[in-house]
């Protein structure tokens, strides 16, 4: 496993036995690398500004700081797992979007578990993909087919699998018969590999297959069971592929 593949990680807790069970069941874990493991939070925050830091796992009690305290000052904080004794802070925990909470003490099946949650919601926070080559470009052209990088593999995609791409901001996700694909792309480039009897554009979010589409209802299409929105400034050259 390559360095760019592994999932960087810093522990903190201020309770040493505990600090150290984590750092022995994260070194059980081939895709986690420590960069770092500290017993308070204002030695964490200055790791997290000198390092890359992917994933921590934090204490909430801590004195001084709490590790609910701390990650609000973070600006783009990295993914939390938190741990800690108390069971009363799970809801607030939750609220900051934290990939899991974690009771102490912590059994090693428990924190495998915690792990590979953070590894699926990292796939959807930095998915490995470059921007698509004028080469891909013209074979999109070319053929039924194209192929986008995800995940360290390159993934065909079928033009007839299909049922809408939805641009987020700079990823675009690629909804399909049978599962979505979240790519670092442009919609506008994806737009141009796309054949133009095929697929069309509804709104500045939204590529769609023609062939696909169930119904059109005033300033909205149907499409796989989800209702998607026709822009103002798209909706003539919608209606003109439609009718």
């Amino acid at each position: 496993m390559s360095e760019d593949e592994k999932i960087k990680c810093l522990i903190v807790d201020d309770e040493l036995p505990a600090l150290n069970i984590l750092k022995e069941y994260a070194g059980q874990i081939p895709f986690l690398e420590v960069v770092a493991v500290c017993e308070n939070a204002f030695k964490a925050l200055e790791i997290l500004r000198s390092n890359s830091v992917d994933l921590v796992f934090l204490d909430i009690q801590m004195p001084g700081l709490t590790g609910l305290e701390m990650i609000k000052t973070v600006k783009n904080p990295p993914l939390v797992i938190f741990t800690t004794a108390y069971s009363q802070y799970a809801v607030e925990g939750y609220d900051l979007d934290v990939v899991d909470y974690l009771l102490k003490p912590v059994s090693f099946e428990r924190f495998l578990k915690a792990v590979n949650k953070s590894s699926e919601r990292m796939k959807l926070r930095k998915p490995q993909q470059t921007v698509l080559t004028d080469n891909q470009l013209k074979q999109g052209k070319e053929r039924d087919f194209f192929f986008v990088k995800v995940n360290y593999k390159m993934i065909k995609v079928f033009f007839d699998d299909i049922l809408f791409i939805e641009g987020l901001s700079e990823y675009v996700k690629i909804h399909t018969k049978e599962k979505n694909l979240v790519v670092l792309e442009a919609l506008k480039n994806l737009e141009t590999v796309l054949p133009g009897d095929r697929f069309v554009r509804i709104h500045k979010s939204y590529i769609v297959s023609i062939e696909k589409i169930d119904s059109v209802f005033g300033n909205t299409v149907e499409i796989g069971g989800e209702m998607l929105p026709i822009g103002k400034s798209y909706k003539e050259s919608v209606m003109k592929k439609f009718f």
